[in-house]
C-alpha cells in the first residue's frame, strides 16, 4: 500500500513540476526542446554585457536610425542612442525604481520605469524591461510567450505582450550564441537592432 501511494504521489509531483517548468511558454518550430532549455539556461547566466551597434526606429510621426551603446551590470543599465529621429543624443540610465533620461538640448527627466520615461518624453511605447531578455534571445519570464525555434534550437520568433520579435541572425561570442540582428514589431512602433559587438559577462565574473 505504501509503495503504491508513494508511486502515485511521485507521479503527481512530477506532473506538477512539468506544469511549472516553462508553463508560461508555448514552444513550436524546428528545434529540439531539450537543446532549447540548455541554451536558455546558459543565456540566463549572463547578467552583464556591453553592446555596440545600430538602431532603426519607425514611429507614427518619425523614423530614423542611429548608433546604440548598451552597458548592463545586473539590474543597472546605461543605454545610449545617438542620432535616431533627428533628436541628437539620448541616454537612459537606471535600476529598478529609479530611471533617468537625458536628451540633448532638452534636459534630464526621471521616472519609476523606463517605459514611462520613453513614452512621456519621446512618444515611444517600448518595453525596455523586456528588452534585457529579448536582446539575449530569451522570452521575459514574467508573462506568457509563444516561441518558434529555428533549426539550431534558438529563438526564431517570439510573441509576447503584444510584441512580435524576429531573430534574423546569431553570432558566437565567447562561447555564447547571441542575436546580432533583431526586429521588433509593436502596435505603433517598429525597431531594428543590429549588434556589431557583444561583450557578454556571466554571473560572478
Amino acid at each position: 500500500m505504501f509503495l503504491r501511494h508513494f508511486i502515485v504521489f511521485s507521479f503527481i509531483a512530477l506532473l506538477a513540476g512539468c506544469a511549472g517548468f516553462g508553463a508560461r511558454e508555448s514552444v513550436q518550430g524546428q528545434g529540439d526542446a531539450g537543446l532549447w532549455r540548455a541554451h536558455k539556461e546558459q543565456l540566463t547566466s549572463l547578467d552583464g554585457w556591453q553592446i555596440n551597434g545600430k538602431i532603426g526606429i519607425r514611429a507614427p510621426k518619425d523614423s530614423g536610425s542611429g548608433t546604440l551603446f548598451w552597458l548592463q551590470r545586473q539590474s543597472y543599465y546605461d543605454i545610449r542612442l545617438s542620432g535616431p529621429l533627428g533628436r541628437g543624443a539620448a541616454r537612459l540610465t537606471g535600476h529598478p525604481g529609479k530611471v533617468s533620461l537625458e536628451v540633448a538640448n532638452q534636459g534630464r527627466y526621471e521616472a519609476p520605469t523606463p517605459e514611462v520615461l520613453l513614452e512621456e518624453q519621446l512618444g515611444w511605447k517600448l518595453p525596455v524591461s523586456h528588452l534585457a531578455w529579448w536582446v539575449r534571445g530569451l522570452p521575459a519570464p514574467d508573462s506568457k510567450s509563444r516561441l518558434t525555434l529555428d533549426a539550431d534550437s534558438r529563438l526564431a520568433n517570439l510573441d509576447q505582450d503584444g510584441w512580435q520579435v524576429e531573430y534574423l541572425s546569431y553570432a558566437e561570442q565567447n562561447g555564447f550564441w547571441l542575436p546580432e540582428r533583431i526586429k521588433l514589431h509593436g502596435a505603433d512602433l517598429d525597431v531594428t537592432l543590429v549588434i556589431k559587438e557583444w561583450q557578454p559577462r556571466k554571473l560572478g565574473q
